[in-house]
């Protein structure tokens, strides 16, 4: 890992000078209601407690905010969200894919929701251009190792980049390494922990797929993770740890949480990508770093379900960091509030991004951070 305050330097020896901005977004779930509105819906079979077929989702959907077209194209979940990434041009995205991408029908047991998205619909994250999909999470096993390997399998020969599960240990805890311009590096290394609903059988072991699941222990969890960083880091990268952390719902982050996070960073890691809520959570900034507590869920088929109406999370946060590329600091956060609708993003409203400004600004400050809206409705860091 880089020391703090070394100067990296761009391509042939010349300090790297123009800014770097991320896309990072919190969990895309396109299993179950989004595959059953895509071109190539899988079974729609379910094991939940109340729920015993996908397509009843769509229908909860459908009676809270119109009727769906199907089957949709497949950039239709992004709504407008293409738009803006188009506009903004950032120069990596990275998001959290809590899918598994498989046919298997291997239900994982003693789990109430399982996720997963036909093979054939991966035309759909496709068309999101993802340069990483962090996979560390409590969905991506929902189907045994079988799904996991098939899920593997179907990325890589996509050329989608991944990170934070595989077949061994060894390639559940390797980096995603993402070229930039300038000769630059976007490392990013995914992580889960138990308090995300993880089961700790998960573990990728030796002999065991799995996931990258960090230990209860703060102090060994932020070791492992900078071991397995510095196995690929050199002083010219920016160094993501994108975490899966904490409970679905609340604002107040957990001690045990923010000791993570903040240990990642004194420990050189640039910027710590959260997420596990359903809703975005508090945004810090430590030692000149980004630290996004929980970003919330990007897509999901949630609408017309009932439970934490306060919670609002029917709006969603694209987050666009702007760092130094030659410290790793952050220059600028740009929140992009867009809103679920008919299971597509749009723009959300004045009233929409006010209220999500409010409230961030509210929740964050025991953090330090204040969060004010911008133009067109941008939500903006005001503490870097």
């Amino acid at each position: 890992m880089t020391s703090r305050g070394r100067e990296r330097r761009g391509h042939g020896g010349a300090p790297a000078r123009e800014d770097l901005t991320i896309f990072l977004s919190g969990d895309v779930m396109l299993g179950r209601g989004i595959d059953q509105i895509l071109p190539h819906p899988g079974d729609p079979q379910l094991r939940e407690r109340s729920v015993r077929d996908a397509r009843t989702y769509v229908h909860l959907a459908e009676a809270a905010g119109g009727a769906v077209p199907q089957p949709v194209e497949p950039g239709w979940p992004w709504g407008d969200l293409a738009a803006v990434l188009g506009e903004t041009a950032p120069d990596a995205r990275v998001v959290n894919l809590e899918t598994a991408v498989t046919t298997s029908s291997s239900f994982a047991p003693h789990k109430a929701v399982h996720y997963r998205m036909h093979p054939a619909n991966l035309p759909t994250l496709h068309a999101l251009h993802p340069d990483v999909c962090c996979l560390a999470n409590n969905h991506v096993l929902d189907f045994g190792t079988e799904g996991l390997r098939e899920t593997l399998d179907v990325l890589a020969a996509a050329g989608l980049r991944t990170a934070g599960a595989g077949r061994d240990a060894t390639e559940a805890w390797r980096p995603a390494v993402v070229p930039l311009t300038g000769g630059r590096r976007l490392v990013v290394l995914s992580v889960a922990h138990t308090s995300s609903g993880v089961p700790p059988g998960w573990a990728a072991t030796a002999t065991r797929p799995g996931v990258a699941l960090v230990a209860d222990d703060v102090d060994r969890s932020v070791d492992e993770v900078v071991a397995s960083l510095a196995a690929v880091h050199t002083p010219d990268d920016i160094a993501v740890v994108s975490v899966h952390r904490g409970s679905n719902w609340g604002y107040e982050v957990g001690a045990e949480q923010r000791r993570f996070a903040h240990g990642l960073v004194d420990a050189g890691v640039d910027l710590v990508h959260g997420h596990s809520s359903h809703h975005p959570r508090p945004v810090e900034v430590h030692r000149g770093r980004l630290v996004l507590h929980g970003c919330g869920d990007l897509v999901d088929d949630y609408e017309g379900v009932s439970g934490y109406e306060e919670y609002r999370a029917d709006l969603r946060l694209a987050y666009l960091a702007t760092l130094d590329p030659t410290t790793g600091a952050l220059r600028r956060l740009r929140m992009v509030p867009l809103r679920s609708r008919r299971l597509r993003l749009q723009r959300a409203s004045a009233e929409d991004a006010e209220w999500l400004a409010a409230t961030l600004d509210r929740a964050g400050r025991p953090y330090g951070s204040r969060v004010r809206t911008g133009a067109h409705h941008l939500l903006d860091l005001a503490t870097v």
